[in-house]
């Protein structure tokens, strides 16, 4: 293969994954909102995201693109809960940015690296 469709065909791949990327990106969340969606969760994961149990992840102080990410894996059966899956199949992508949005900005989770 001569170095001009190497290119081309790199650029191509490119350009197709920067597409799908784009088409799944995090909404913009709202906090507000997301806390008031957070009803259901806080049985769990308490009322602010900073769980009681071990038994359950905290979710307060967690970056937002992590937390949505993960409800989107529920939702989509890649990461398996039984629980999980069921709360998160009747969320929207809006409703997921926004309970991220939420549970980002509580504080939690001390970030130390």
């Amino acid at each position: 293969m001569n170095r001009t469709i190497k290119t081309f065909a790199l650029a191509a791949l490119l350009a197709a994954f920067t597409a799908g990327v784009q088409a799944s990106a995090m909404p913009k969340g709202n906090a507000a909102k997301g806390k008031e969606a957070s009803a259901a969760c806080a049985a769990c994961h308490g009322e602010d995201g900073n769980s009681k149990s071990g038994e359950f992840p905290k979710l307060a102080g967690q970056h937002a693109d992590y937390l949505y990410n993960s409800l989107v894996q529920y939702k989509s059966k890649q990461r398996k809960n039984a629980i999980m899956g069921g709360f998160a199949a009747t969320l929207s992508r809006q409703q997921m940015a926004d309970l991220a949005a939420f549970y980002a900005s509580q504080k939690g989770l001390d970030h130390k690296y």
